[in-house]
C-alpha cells in the first residue's frame, strides 16, 4: 500500500517492468482515478528534455487500466488485459513534460457497456502544462478467446 492507501500500481496493471509508466494511484473511485508520475531523465520514453507529450496517450491508457485494475480488486476479480481502440481530440499545451515534473494523470469514465466497451475523459496536469483526450477502450470478458479469434481472422486474410 502507498501513502494514500492504494496498492502498488504494478498490482493494478497488466504491465510489467519498464512498461509500468505510472508511479502510484493517488485517488480512485467508482467512476474515476488519478495517478502520479515523476518525469525522470532515464525513463523508457524520456528524451533529453523530458517526456514527449505524445507519450501522454500511453500514460492516460495506463490510468484507465489502473482504474479497471482497481475496480477488479474491489470486486475480488483478477486484473485483465484491455485494449486501447482509439484516441480522440488529443491536445497538449506542451511538446515535452520537463524532467523533474510531477504529473497528475486522471481518467473519468463517461460510458461503458456490458460487452467491455468504454470511453474515458483523460487529462494530464503539471506545472508545465496540460494534455487532454478521450480514450475508447475495450476489455473483453475473455481476452484469450478474443485474441485467438483475432489470430484466426488474420490467418484467413
Amino acid at each position: 500500500m502507498n501513502d494514500a492507501g492504494y496498492p502498488a500500481i504494478a498490482e493494478l496493471l497488466p504491465h510489467a517492468g519498464d512498461m509500468v509508466l505510472l508511479d502510484a494511484v493517488i485517488e480512485a473511485g467508482e467512476e474515476h482515478i488519478a495517478c502520479s508520475r515523476l518525469v525522470r531523465s532515464d525513463g523508457l520514453f524520456e528524451c533529453s528534455g523530458g517526456l514527449p507529450a505524445w507519450a501522454g496517450v500511453e500514460l492516460m491508457a495506463q490510468a484507465v487500466a489502473a482504474w479497471a485494475g482497481w475496480q477488479a480488486r474491489c470486486e475480488r476479480r483478477p486484473v485483465r488485459v484491455g485494449f486501447l481502440l482509439g484516441t480522440r481530440h488529443y491536445r497538449s499545451d506542451v511538446d515535452v513534460f520537463p524532467s523533474g515534473s510531477e504529473l497528475r494523470v486522471e481518467a473519468v469514465r463517461s460510458f461503458h457497456d456490458d460487452g467491455g466497451m468504454g470511453v474515458f475523459a483523460c487529462r494530464i496536469d503539471s506545472s508545465a502544462g496540460r494534455a487532454e483526450a478521450r480514450l475508447s477502450v475495450f476489455s473483453p470478458p475473455d481476452p484469450n478467446a478474443f485474441l485467438a479469434t483475432l489470430a484466426r481472422a488474420a490467418t484467413h486474410d
